[in-house]
């Protein structure tokens, strides 16, 4: 694994890794993670692909990990459009990749926040990646999206963007545990495997609560998403990959995905497939069937590379 760092088209400072295979490179993924962690998460993921002979990079999102912007706490991304700051962020890796390996093809696997970044990402820049696989994800915006942005939008006219609430993250996360029983830990939802679940919150740069602002930008960049002609502007040709756990709350126990390889099935996208595992959560490269969710991504990337 090695580490390197990268300036984004506004100056922000990104901190990314690669982790390079021994021999011959088949194809290259690219990794964005979700919200409140980090790309290191993704260490073993990386390896094991890495091993298969895929070229990996990653880097900590802005806000995220070691991005941070000088002087900032973890979870503000920027003083205007964190969202669209973190889309063209990854689009800065992706052409830093295809000028360093402009023969090799290059999949994006992208997972929660990152996913939702990456729905973006594929509307905007139609021809950057070669292929993208959308983890934990949804396609329907999340019911409470209007109310989530006025009430971020009041508090930060009143305490400004680094104000932080209990009550917006409750509005986001609050009822994500509610079918679990019993509940062991407050993010139970992330994974069945209770080891992970303790890593995830044992890690100083997982879990914290963030400032409103960030949320506002999510919220406001998840609803444009959803924008029709937009949609229309995604390659027809791009292979899509979606999985998520039927008990994942993100992805709405399933239906989320199914939605969404609706929309782009309309669209027209010629090879779209998903993946429903039955009782998995929200992590499931951390779940406890991981190898078997790790494998069919393999799978999909080998007979795509």
């Amino acid at each position: 694994m090695q580490n390197f760092k990268f300036k984004t088209k506004k100056g922000m400072t990104i901190n990314a890794y690669k982790w390079v295979p021994t021999g011959e490179i088949k194809a290259i993924v690219q990794i964005s993670h979700g919200m409140n962690e980090h790309i290191l998460r993704y260490d073993g993921f990386a390896k094991f692909l890495s091993e298969k002979g895929y070229l990996i990079y990653g880097n900590d999102h802005l806000g995220h990990g070691k991005s941070l912007l000088e002087g900032e706490e973890l979870g503000y991304i920027s003083d205007d459009d964190g969202f669209n700051d973190m889309v063209d962020e990854m689009k800065t890796l992706t052409d830093i990749i295809r000028e360093e390996h402009k023969d090799l093809k290059i999949f994006m696997f992208s997972h929660s926040m990152g996913s939702f970044l990456a729905q973006r990402y594929i509307e905007i820049y139609r021809d950057k990646i070669d292929g993208l696989i959308l983890s934990g994800t949804n396609g329907q915006p999340p019911v409470a999206l209007n109310m989530g942005i006025s009430l971020s939008n009041l508090i930060m006219k009143v305490k400004g963007r680094r104000e932080k609430s209990k009550l917006i993250e409750a509005l986001s996360f609050g009822s994500y545990n509610k079918k679990i029983t019993p509940k062991r830990t407050y993010f139970d939802w992330l994974s069945r495997d209770e080891k992970e679940v303790d890593k995830y919150i044992e890690d100083p740069l997982c879990g914290n609560l963030f400032p409103v602002s960030f949320f506002h930008d999510l919220y406001i960049g998840m609803k444009s998403i959803h924008n029709e002609e937009d949609l229309q502007n995604i390659s027809k040709d791009l292979p899509i990959y979606i999985f998520c756990g039927s008990d994942d709350p993100v992805g709405n126990y399933g239906k989320g995905i199914v939605n969404l390889n609706n929309i782009y099935k309309r669209l027209g996208i010629r090879d779209v497939e998903y993946k429903l595992y039955e009782g998995g959560r929200h992590e499931m490269l951390n779940e406890i069937n991981r190898l078997e969710v790790i494998i069919d991504i393999l799978n999909w990337l080998e007979a795509r590379k």
